[in-house]
């Protein structure tokens, strides 16, 4: 839920931080620093969130007995499990939103910025948006 602020300032442009595929298909996110944010937010902030959003689909799509279970489980019982069970995966996707949250309440909003969630756009790209107006959410 994007902040009720954000939403009476005018979007300047976009920045999208692509998928990192040089380590094969896994879902990982460049933390090259866009040249766009220069002014916006600290570097290290902005790679901080990147690779702890890294960090945590590695850990969503991490094969364990866990994962083998749940899959055992699903043909037995024809995936009607998933009816009354969560995933792994669905587990950690709703810890990416929450921390997502957190970040754009905590340091992305007050700057004038707001993260998107990758789900939303397909795990393909991490949507920054920068808002015109710096006074509402200035440092």
């Amino acid at each position: 839920m994007r902040p009720l602020f954000l939403h009476q300032a005018a979007i300047a442009s976009k920045v999208f931080v692509q998928r990192d595929y040089t380590s094969g298909t896994i879902c990982k996110f460049q933390t090259k620093f866009p040249t766009e944010l220069e002014t916006r937010i600290d570097k290290q902030q902005f790679e901080e969130t990147i690779q702890t959003l890294n960090n945590l689909y590695a850990e969503a799509e991490k094969l364990g007995g866990k994962s083998y279970l749940e899959g055992c489980l699903a043909c037995l019982t024809a995936y009607t499990i998933f009816l009354c069970m969560e995933t792994h995966y669905e587990k950690v996707l709703k810890n990416i939103a929450k921390y997502i949250q957190e970040q754009n309440e905590k340091v992305y909003a007050p700057l004038g910025l707001l993260l998107t969630d990758p789900i939303e756009r397909g795990l393909r790209v991490v949507e920054i948006t920068i808002f015109e107006d710096r006074s509402i959410g200035s440092r």
